[in-house]
């Protein structure tokens, strides 16, 4: 039946190039979705054809099949790599979201096997540190044992775009504002913290001003400066700045950088206190009345009423407001 499913919305996204019904015929399916994908992602029909199994005669047969059907030009060659034409383009996109769909409905349908009626997906805006999971997904499955979670990845940087696309269902996201087409929950209410390596000179104070931050050298996830951050908050207003020596994206990245002594960052605490806790780091106020960050859950306006991605936003608030956050 799934199969069936998958076919029609291939046909869907097909017709407008082929110009005939599915009735007429004929179409793309499946296979031919897949090998746009790969060649999309990979460019050389070697590797495409390695990523899906196949030799590289089966994966120009393919191509060769596809352009039949469909009576246009996907790719034309270039050396040793397949360059997409418009076509191809669009198409590869599209398949992009086809099997996107069709992989998770059949992770969904293997988790209703199991007796589970509800999958939300949900990602943390920057941050990738998940320590406080297991306590909420125990929270959950008390409360709402019928619903998984699905943690999504590599949406972190633009989590609100991945909510709005149907990549995710629920956003974790600093700051009080609520993007269009969103509804909010609050969570709680986290200070940033400066951290640094054990060794190092400012290790031990209770907070940094912006004499002890001068010239320090700072590695930051975004070169974009946020209003209620440390640059308005604190470096803008002292007219004094670290050494700016490095953007890495991933906040765990800079933890790793910072436990080696390679320089200095300011983090969410709740994403950098398991490194405190452990000794890797140390981390002080910035400021001395610190910076207080607020967190909340953002959902479609559309599931703001019922469901189970409400559900579990209410859930999340209700845990944190057990635990003080995220710890």
């Amino acid at each position: 039946m799934l199969t069936n499913v998958y076919r029609f919305l291939t046909n869907l996204y097909c017709e407008s190039y082929s110009g005939k019904t599915m009735a007429e015929g004929p179409f793309l399916d499946l296979r031919h979705l897949k090998m746009i994908r790969a060649i999309a992602r990979h460019g050389r029909v070697t590797d495409a054809a390695e990523a899906l199994g196949i030799t590289s005669s089966a994966l120009s047969h393919r191509i060769r099949e596809a352009e039949r059907r469909l009576d246009l030009v996907l790719f034309t060659r270039m050396h040793k790599r397949l360059r997409m034409t418009p076509a191809a383009e669009y198409l590869a996109e599209m398949a992009d979201r086809v099997l996107g769909e069709m992989e998770r409905a059949e992770l969904d349908v293997r988790r209703m096997d199991r007796g589970i009626a509800h999958v939300v997906r949900i990602c943390v805006e920057t941050y990738s540190s998940y320590h406080w999971l297991p306590g909420f997904n125990t929270y959950l499955r008390d409360h709402l044992p019928d619903t998984e979670l699905q943690v999504t990845a590599n949406v972190g940087r633009d989590p609100v775009h991945a909510l709005m696309n149907r990549d995710v269902d629920l956003v974790i996201a600093s700051g009080d504002t609520q993007p269009i087409g969103t509804c909010n929950l609050p969570l709680f209410s986290d200070e940033l913290l400066f951290v640094v390596a054990p060794e190092h000179r400012l290790a031990g104070k209770p907070f940094v001003d912006g004499v002890d931050i001068e010239g320090e050298e700072f590695i930051t996830y975004a070169l974009t400066p946020e209003p209620d951050r440390e640059f308005a908050r604190l470096f803008r207003p002292s007219g004094r700045y670290p050494r700016w020596t490095t953007m890495v994206e991933l906040p765990e990245a800079i933890v790793e950088l910072v436990a080696a002594g390679q320089g200095s960052s300011v983090l969410a605490g709740w994403a950098v206190r398991p490194a405190i806790k452990t000794g890797r780091l140390v981390g002080a106020r910035v400021g001395k009345s610190g910076i207080d960050v607020p967190w909340q859950a953002l959902i479609r306006l559309d599931d703001q009423q019922v469901g189970p991605i409400l559900e579990v936003a209410k859930a999340l608030a209700d845990w944190c407001a057990e635990n003080g956050g995220f710890g």
